[in-house]
Formats: structure tokens, C-alpha cells, sequence
């Protein structure tokens, strides 16, 4: 039995075939949201955490403009299968230049989602910034290092991840600029996954003078740093 501790995103823009992919992963036990496009799929992926997403060949095929850069944004976050829907039989298809993808429903969901670490998407774009900080979690103080960092949160390294929980509070203090950032434990990446391991937070909120550092790293204003990629 697969068992998914987040839902599979769905979108295709045809009813029956987005209705298809939704009953298919419902059969295999996963919870399924259903989405008729990919700007519908952005928003929920902003606000709730995922383990995957399911897409229809045709509907990738036919988005455009806006469409098109949020369905290569969303298959970049998350572990995607594309496939083409003939009635209840799903055909798992390949694109040109497309990243290697499972040959079935069943080796997507037991092989590569449960790997996968459920997450949000991010609402800016992540910066390879690398600044020394300390993590104060339930009392105690850990020496660490960001290896990305965002108007929305940052990920922070550290080996020894199993002493985080997902949705606790943590304070980054980043001495170098002299705050301390307020954040939420979205999503953990233990050690020996041959990743690097850490945790990935959201921050709370940003006063003026953080808002300040940030822009002259950045180099970009807030509204004007979105998390999506172009084609």
C-alpha cells in the first residue's frame, strides 16, 4: 500500500482526463487535489505542502504565456510524471530535453515520492548566499550555515537534522547582520540521502532593516523576486 504523508497535485485542462488522474491516484490510496490549470496548482503549492505532481502530456503541450513558466516552475520543485490519459489507463510519456522520468504510476509513487520530501513551493526566488548562523531550537543553540536564502525563508545546513520537527519554531540568528529571524521548520533533509543535509524554513516576518540587508544582497526589490524559472 503507498503511503503519502502529503497529497499528489493533478492538472489537466480536459474535466474527464483531470478526473482520470485523480480516481487512478485515489485507487493506489494517495490523496489527489485536483487542479484545471497550473496558476491554480501555483497557489495551492504556496500555501500547503505536497509530495508530487501528475500532469496530462496534452495539457503541458498546449499551456501558454504565464501557464507555461508556472508548469516548468512546478515540475522543477516537485517529482512530476506526465502522462497521457487513454479512459483509466494512464501512459506515462517522455518530452524532449525532459528530465528522466518513471515508467508507471506504481514507481512514481513508491519509488520517487517517497523519497521526496514534502514542501512548498516558493513564493521568491532562492540566492546562493552562504552566511554563518546559529539555529536556537527548544533551548539550545546550533552552529550552522545558510546554503540558500530567500525573501520567504532559507535553507539551513545541519547534519544532525533528527533533532528537528517540521512546523516548530526556530530562530536564525545571523551575526553577520546583526538580527534574528523568526522561522518555521517547513521540510528536513537528514544525512545520507547524498544530499546536503539541513532544514528548510519560512520566515515569519521582515522588519525595515531586514528588508534593507536583504534587498542590497538580493539586489532585487520583494515584489520584483519571484520563484519562478523561464523556459
Amino acid at each position: 500500500m503507498t503511503i503519502l504523508p502529503c497529497p499528489i497535485l493533478v492538472v489537466s485542462y480536459n474535466d474527464d482526463t483531470r478526473s482520470a488522474l485523480t480516481t487512478a491516484l485515489i485507487n493506489n490510496n494517495v490523496d489527489a487535489i485536483s487542479c484545471a490549470n497550473f496558476c491554480e496548482a501555483e497557489n495551492l503549492a504556496l500555501q500547503g505542502l505536497y509530495n508530487g505532481l501528475v500532469v496530462d502530456l496534452p495539457t503541458i503541450i498546449k499551456s501558454k504565456g504565464e501557464e507555461k513558466i508556472v508548469a516548468y516552475t512546478l515540475a522543477n520543485c516537485f517529482p512530476t510524471l506526465r502522462v497521457r490519459a487513454i479512459g483509466s489507463v494512464l501512459i506515462p510519456m517522455s518530452m524532449p530535453g525532459s528530465a528522466k522520468q518513471d515508467k508507471s504510476l506504481n514507481d512514481f509513487l513508491t519509488k520517487t515520492c517517497t523519497l521526496f520530501y514534502p514542501r512548498k513551493l516558493r513564493a521568491f526566488r532562492r540566492h546562493q548566499v552562504c552566511l554563518s548562523t546559529i539555529l536556537k531550537y527548544q533551548g539550545e543553540e546550533f552552529r550552522s550555515f545558510t546554503q540558500d536564502l530567500s525573501w520567504g525563508g532559507a535553507f539551513a545546513v545541519d547534519v544532525f537534522t533528527e533533532k528537528f520537527s517540521t512546523d516548530t519554531e526556530v530562530i536564525m540568528s545571523i551575526p553577520e547582520l546583526g538580527f534574528d529571524l523568526s522561522a518555521t521548520i517547513n521540510w528536513i533533509k537528514p544525512w545520507g540521502l547524498r544530499q546536503t543535509p539541513g532544514i528548510g524554513v519560512s520566515f515569519k516576518n521582515l522588519d525595515k532593516s531586514v528588508e534593507t540587508a536583504f534587498s542590497d544582497i538580493f539586489r532585487s526589490r520583494r515584489e520584483f523576486d519571484r520563484d519562478r524559472l523561464t523556459t
